[in-house]
């Protein structure tokens, strides 16, 4: 039953994507961060789950170096499994720039705790 709620959310999550992958480069941080409101909620501070944490607030650094360990694999515990299918292809290819997951990261630094 787990496993299949994370393969929903995963879903959900790179369906979204698809919506803002072709012109992420361009989209502000507020947009990219509707891909994040699946599993943290559109606040960032009311996660779908208990085990997800909330995000709003975070330290901006800490955040970018989370999302970059996720997706090289070097973070994969919890539920980075499921957020690892929405940051990178089945291919292994990053679908957000390096600009995109700074400027999400600086988004949710500022987001209200």
């Amino acid at each position: 039953m787990k496993k299949q709620f994370i393969i929903a959310v995963t879903v959900s999550a790179i369906l979204g994507i698809s919506v803002f992958a072709s012109n992420a480069s361009a989209a502000s941080g507020k947009r990219l961060f509707m891909t994040c409101t699946a599993c943290h909620g559109k606040d960032g501070k009311s996660p779908i789950m208990p085990t997800y944490p909330k995000i709003a607030g975070q330290n901006k650094a800490y955040v970018l170096q989370q999302v970059k360990d996720i997706m090289s694999g070097k973070r994969a515990n919890g539920q980075s499994v499921a957020m690892k299918g929405v940051l990178v292809t089945p291919t292994g290819e990053p679908r957000f720039s390096d600009e995109d997951l700074n400027v999400l990261a600086d988004y949710v630094s500022k987001l209200a705790p």
